[in-house]
């Protein structure tokens, strides 16, 4: 595609954007942040509301569009409206219709969760790349320690990684940052390091896979955007996106692809093992 063409696909938009990302001016950056953090809002939202939302003028936002290849806003609304849908539904529309109907009750609440919860674990087969996936499982088994960093919403994921590496005898550190404890010197060039962490990102996951990168661990990322700090530290992704119920986030497709994969090392690493043996 030519540099200055309009993307075609979301996913050309996305890719597009990540490399575009660090270099765009303040204004234009936050733009990038809104958009890849709230991607279901362009196809039915304004420009002014997305701009007021994103904290610019409207006029930053039609610089963003055409610094992404389009005209103006439309061309990129259109591209969301018609390419989208087919990979994440607009879910603000069904759970507006669950709070309207539910008025409020803990048990509307509940059906609102999981509605969401369902909608992320399907979106979750098309978010994670496959090729990703094995890559991330072959390297993952073929380390001689696995170091775990995830902080905040995150650190169920992580400790829950800890948990199921323990029980399969898969060497794996859990950093947790209890006591303010670094062991960031334990990472090690034979190692590898699973950094998970969402918008906003935590700074303490980044600069622990920062610090790993550097010592010469591989570094496997679940994270939700290409935008995300940790694709720019060349991390295999894994990308999961968690929609909400207003503020909060449940943990439904990210802990989903945390067992998963870690099954899927812990099978890898067995059949590592019996290929040494004979």
């Amino acid at each position: 595609m030519p540099q200055n063409a309009a993307p075609e696909t979301i996913d050309d938009f996305f890719e597009r954007l990540g490399a575009r990302l660090p270099d765009l001016p303040k204004r234009l950056k936050q733009c990038g942040d809104f958009i890849a953090a709230n991607p279901d809002r362009v196809a039915v939202s304004t420009v002014a509301e997305l701009s007021a939302d994103a904290g610019v003028q409207p006029s930053a936002f039609m610089r963003f569009c055409q610094e992404l290849g389009f005209s103006g806003f439309s061309e990129m609304q259109k591209l969301f409206r018609t390419d989208y849908s087919r990979k994440w539904p607009d879910y603000g529309t069904r759970i507006q219709t669950l709070k309207d109907h539910g008025s409020g009750s803990p048990a509307a609440l509940l059906a609102e969760f999981v509605d969401v919860g369902r909608t992320s674990l399907e979106n979750l087969l098309t978010s994670v790349d496959a090729a990703s996936l094995e890559e991330a499982v072959k390297t993952l088994a073929g380390a001689r320690t696995i170091h775990l960093a995830g902080f905040r919403r995150a650190f169920p994921v992580t400790s829950y990684l800890a948990y199921a590496f323990e029980k399969m005898d898969i060497p794996a550190v859990l950093h947790s940052g209890l006591a303010d404890v670094s062991l960031t010197h334990t990472i090690g060039p034979e190692d590898a390091v699973i950094a998970v962490t969402f918008a906003p990102y935590s700074e303490k996951t980044i600069t622990l896979a920062d610090v790993g990168a550097a010592q010469g661990a591989k570094l496997v990322a679940i994270t939700d955007f290409i935008t995300s700090p940790l694709t720019r530290l060349g991390a295999i992704p894994l990308y999961v996106a968690e929609l909400d119920v207003g503020a909060f986030r449940a943990l439904s497709a990210s802990l989903s692809l945390a067992i998963a994969l870690a099954v899927a090392v812990g099978s890898a690493r067995e059949s590592l093992k019996m290929e040494k043996k004979y």
